[in-house]
């Protein structure tokens, strides 16, 4: 299963079906609304289950990246450095 977060239980509450062009669309009630603007949606038995997308991971996010080439190098800036000096403790 994907993404699950514990939330407490409410009360059933109906909600309007209507059609949306070819598809069957529900009117979600303010207090029952998802962040963000996509949702996951599986059928358990007769039950339709509705979950918001999970955020992308930070190490997907990192792995979409292309790599830096070498006109993106970071510039040198250890020679804008003062060499280092030695230092007793």
């Amino acid at each position: 299963m994907p993404y699950r977060r514990q939330i407490d239980a409410s009360p059933p509450r109906e909600a309007k079906l209507f059609r949306n062009n070819k598809s069957q669309a529900v009117r979600i009630p303010a207090d029952f609304e998802f962040p963000g603007e996509r949702v996951l949606i599986h059928r358990e038995g007769s039950r339709l289950i509705i979950e918001p997308v999970p955020g992308k991971r930070l190490s997907a996010v990192l792995a979409e990246l292309e790599p830096l080439s070498a006109e993106d190098a970071f510039p040198d800036i250890d020679s804008t450095l003062l060499p280092a000096r030695e230092i007793d403790l």
